[in-house]
């Protein structure tokens, strides 16, 4: 095909599955392409015979590579929607997953509505978990720390874009903010280092998955912090890999911690553990 012939969207989606794209995401870069929300994919079916310009088949075939080279959809378009947000990330910051909502759904079970509790998010990253409770908690006070400044600058500039009122905090982990915090949440760095999937992830900061040999070196330290930052009664809600829900619970029941208990995600894997600290 000669790549300066006019071509349909249709046959523009086609050429990207035949390059190797996954369906949803050769539909997601030309809804962005043309200036379409992402989950309107009912308008590329009332638009497969609309002609595309070349300067659209010249910017979507630069997607193709770099999508195909394992780059995040998210850091192609510059944004993921997350718990009902429309979140602005780059490759400062890990792409948001939806697993993460469970740690938000449980979240919110602890927070009452209307009243003043004081939350904590550890490693907030784009601001993904601490924004969401927020934005459905509006009464809460939301602090939300991460070590990396580049972190940050997007966590609030998505915060000032959605105008929502969390503090952001300059900390590796729970240094620099005293407390006391009714619910402490985390989603850290899990992954082992040498861990084969990290081959996948390269265009993702790498301080920001890796955690040791057994990946559970800063959920240690977050345990160890938690019981002078929460108050009696306080709530430590963590996420972790698929399978280290057993190793979290052992780790927080041996911090004193009561009530300990796991959450699955919608695939049914063991995502999240918490725990209470004693009164």
């Amino acid at each position: 095909m000669n790549p300066h012939a006019p071509i349909t969207l249709a046959q523009s989606l086609q050429r990207a599955q035949t390059q190797g794209l996954a369906r949803m995401d050769a539909q997601v870069l030309h809804l962005h392409a043309l200036g379409r929300e992402t989950h309107d994919r009912a308008w590329l079916l009332a638009h497969d015979r609309d002609e595309l310009s070349a300067a659209t088949l010249e910017r979507l075939d630069s997607w193709f590579q770099r999508r195909q080279a394992g780059e995040p959809i998210a850091y192609i378009t510059g944004f993921k929607e997350f718990f009902g947000l429309r979140l602005q990330v780059d490759a400062r910051v890990l792409d948001p997953r939806p697993d993460t909502e469970t740690l938000v759904e449980w979240a919110l079970e602890l927070l009452p509505q209307g009243q003043p509790t004081r939350v904590l998010d550890l490693g907030t990253g784009s601001g993904a978990v601490a924004l969401a409770l927020q934005h459905e908690r509006p009464g809460c006070l939301v602090t939300a720390v991460d070590a990396s400044h580049g972190a940050l600058s997007v966590a609030k500039a998505n915060a000032q874009r959605l105008q929502l009122a969390v503090q952001f905090v300059h900390s590796h982990w729970m240094d620099a903010v005293p407390g006391p915090f009714e619910v402490v949440v985390s989603n850290p760095p899990y992954v082992a280092e040498g861990d084969p999937h990290l081959a996948a992830l390269t265009h993702e900061p790498l301080q920001a998955l890796t955690s040791g040999p057994d990946g559970l070196d800063d959920i240690r330290q977050i345990i160890a912090q938690a019981p002078s930052r929460l108050a009696p009664g306080g709530w430590l809600l963590l996420e972790h890999g698929w399978d280290q829900a057993g190793p979290v619970q052992e780790l927080l029941r041996s911090a004193g911690f009561e009530q300990v208990q796991s959450r699955r995600d919608l695939a049914g894997i063991e995502r999240c553990t918490g725990g209470v600290r004693a009164p």
